[in-house]
């Protein structure tokens, strides 16, 4: 059995896999995490491994604690123990997230190449990955819900709202308004992102697209061939079992 880890700056996901198969999983807030939490919410079954791949170093270093005394055994850390098997071209390879280079060998790995993978997270991130399965680069930007808190933040008069489901394409309070230009306006910038990234590494390229707030924004995007929720996870078995 294998313990698998993705840690984001928003929330900490778990996964459990027997061999290819995942099993069981759950998620803790990233913020609120503590070794009483993961107590209550790991299985009592025998591990015999773990995987951990992590934005959050401070984090990281917690996690690594904790499951030696609940595992008994160190985890393998990605990008440190273990190295994504994917040739990265990026000009500092150093930089890249390792989510992001495992979400990318992830869906090769699932779906093929050439490949366009975008991740709804606290970031939403767009990777591109060509012909010959290398890493290419791709873009960063602020997340729905940052970018919702900004306008808030920003200024004088927008309230601070949740992200949900806007009623209109119109908006015709200021609450919809709101809602409307972030889903909306994420959705277009996706389509076109989308495009313009399949006129540099083929118009075959499949986009494949993961991350928490894909549930909400995916009715609103016209060019994802698969959503995978569990993609990240996914990526940590299939390396683990790989390397």
């Amino acid at each position: 059995m294998l313990l698998a880890i993705d840690i984001g700056n928003t929330n900490i996901n778990f996964g459990v896999f027997m061999d290819k198969k995942l099993v069981n999983k759950f998620c803790i807030a990233t913020k609120t995490y503590n070794l009483s939490t993961l107590k209550n919410k790991l299985p009592k079954i025998k591990f015999d491994d773990a995987i951990v791949c992590s934005v959050v170093p401070r984090v990281t270093r917690v996690i690594d604690k904790d499951l030696r005394r609940l595992l008994g055994k160190r985890p393998y850390i990605i990008g440190k123990d273990i190295i994504v098997p994917i040739k990265n071209l990026y000009r500092n390879p150093k930089q890249v997230g390792q989510d992001r280079l495992v979400n990318a060998y992830a869906g090769v790995s699932l779906y093929g190449a050439p490949l366009i993978m975008i991740d709804f997270g606290t970031a939403v991130t767009f990777d591109a990955v060509s012909k010959h399965k290398e890493y290419l680069g791709g873009m960063i930007l602020p997340g729905l819900k940052i970018s919702l808190a900004a306008l808030a933040e920003r200024t004088a008069l927008l309230p601070k709202i949740k992200l949900a489901k806007p009623k209109d394409f119109i908006g015709r309070d200021t609450r919809n308004s709101m809602l409307g230009g972030i889903v909306y306006g994420f959705a277009s910038l996706t389509d076109d992102l989308v495009k313009r990234i399949r006129d540099k590494i083929g118009k075959n390229a499949r986009v494949i697209a993961t991350g928490g707030d894909i549930q909400l924004i995916q009715q609103y995007c016209h060019n994802l061939h698969r959503v995978d929720r569990d993609l990240t996870l996914k990526g940590l078995n299939l390396i683990y079992h790989t390397t």
